[in-house]
């Protein structure tokens, strides 16, 4: 498989961690309820905030890194959807939903990093 179709497939259906096959069942997947262990009884597992948890793992790595994390990750993004565009991707599971926007808005993330680490550098605002 290319990694054109790899994009493709990427952009266009389940989470990357959907997609990755095992060789071997390890129990639940993403979205799904594991197995009662209870005959009978319809046992729901507690909810796991793991997008929270990416989220902070996000922001410290900002943090760290500042304006050449949110250059680096804009830029990955953006570099992703214009791909996925150029595919045919016109709707997103983003926030945004149009792509047009998307790309927008990640254009301005990675200009907002780029003159971060152009006032770091010049030591603007000092």
């Amino acid at each position: 498989m290319s990694s054109e179709e790899d994009a493709r497939r990427i952009a266009a259906g389940p989470p990357p961690s959907e997609l990755v096959g095992t060789a071997h069942d390890d129990g639940p997947h993403l979205g799904e309820q594991p197995p009662s262990s209870v005959s009978g009884s319809q046992a729901t597992a507690p909810y796991d905030p793991l997008r929270l948890c990416i989220f902070a793992t996000i922001a410290l790595l900002g943090w760290l890194a500042g304006p050449v994390a949110l250059v680096v990750f804009a830029g990955v993004g953006f570099a992703g959807y214009w791909k996925a565009r150029r595919a045919g991707l016109t709707r997103s599971k983003c926030y945004l939903r149009d792509t047009r926007l998307v790309l927008a808005y990640l254009a301005a993330l990675t200009a907002a990093g780029l003159w971060g680490i152009y006032s770091l550098v010049a030591g603007v605002g000092r």
